[in-house]
């Protein structure tokens, strides 16, 4: 297994530790990788030499960037009603692709849109079909570009109310129809509606990437202070998951990816206590 962390718990959200400290953390701790960030710690408009001095460094070290992740989506939507948005949207990951092919990774998380966000009143509220047309309108757009590149497209099951179970899901990336787009399946937030290990079998190859995290179901379903401070604490049974990753020949990359809502509203982050926990942990599995 290729374990690896992402750099939102070690750097925080503003890009506080630089990539070659990321790099040094997960060399110490004895992860095979790590996900760096684009538009806080690797800027949009970073250029191919710094890419290339990052991804030389991380060789050095022998630390893997098989993949990146990207917060940027929950502002600007694949899948917006208006069209400019959709437009920058567009213009935006094909940057976020052109860097992955620079830096060397295989695969970029992308959120395509969402029918509503709960915890932003300013993002509109669209139905579903509109996210559904327009995101996949979207999507289809930047294959191309990803196919040239040889990067995946793996949009994240996220909490944007859209693309729920993994039925749908299916149904979504066959009417993409490119080997190069896929599910960025993060475990912990498949908690919400269903059990992770289901995924895979209904999945399959559509599986580009991991994210591991864990989930608490207090209150029956839970809401957002589910997600806690402990990467194996919660309901996911990272067992039954990993069995059935493995029925589907899943050979890519597990990245922990903990930000403790738990803590809301004072959440803060970087954390080097849980950056160091989490990688002991992920170690274990």
């Amino acid at each position: 297994m290729y374990k690896a962390v992402n750099y939102w718990v070690f750097g925080g959200f503003d890009g506080q530790k630089t990539p070659y400290e990321f790099i040094d953390w997960a060399a110490e701790k004895g992860l095979d990788g790590v996900e760096l960030t684009v538009g806080d710690i690797l800027a949009v408009d970073i250029s191919e030499a710094e890419c290339k001095k990052i991804a030389d460094y991380a060789k050095s070290r022998n630390i893997g960037l098989k993949t990146l992740a990207s917060g940027a989506g929950w502002g600007c939507y694949l899948g917006a009603a208006d069209a400019s948005e959709r437009a920058e949207a567009i213009s935006f990951t094909e940057k976020y692709l052109q860097i992955a092919a620079w830096i060397g990774a295989e695969t970029i998380l992308v959120v395509p849109g969402a029918t509503r966000v709960a915890w932003d009143d300013s993002r509109p509220v669209l139905s579903y079909k509109q996210v559904w047309e327009n995101a996949l309108d979207s999507v289809k757009k930047l294959v191309p570009v990803a196919e040239k590149l040889n990067v995946n497209i793996a949009l994240e099951n996220v909490w944007n109310r859209f693309l729920i179970s993994p039925m749908e899901w299916k149904f979504f990336l066959d009417a993409v129809g490119s080997s190069r787009v896929g599910i960025y399946f993060d475990a912990g937030n498949a908690c919400l509606v269903g059990r992770p290990q289901e995924f895979p079998e209904i999945l399959g190859s559509y599986i580009k990437a991991v994210h591991l995290k864990n989930f608490e179901e207090s209150d029956c379903a839970g809401g957002l202070h589910g997600f806690g401070d402990d990467l194996l604490k919660g309901v996911v049974d990272f067992g039954a998951l990993f069995a059935e990753l493995d029925k589907i020949g899943y050979k890519g990359p597990f990245t922990a990816e903990m930000i403790p809502f738990s803590r809301l509203p004072d959440l803060v982050l970087p954390d080097r206590e849980l950056a160091d926990k989490t990688a002991e942990k992920l170690l274990s599995l």
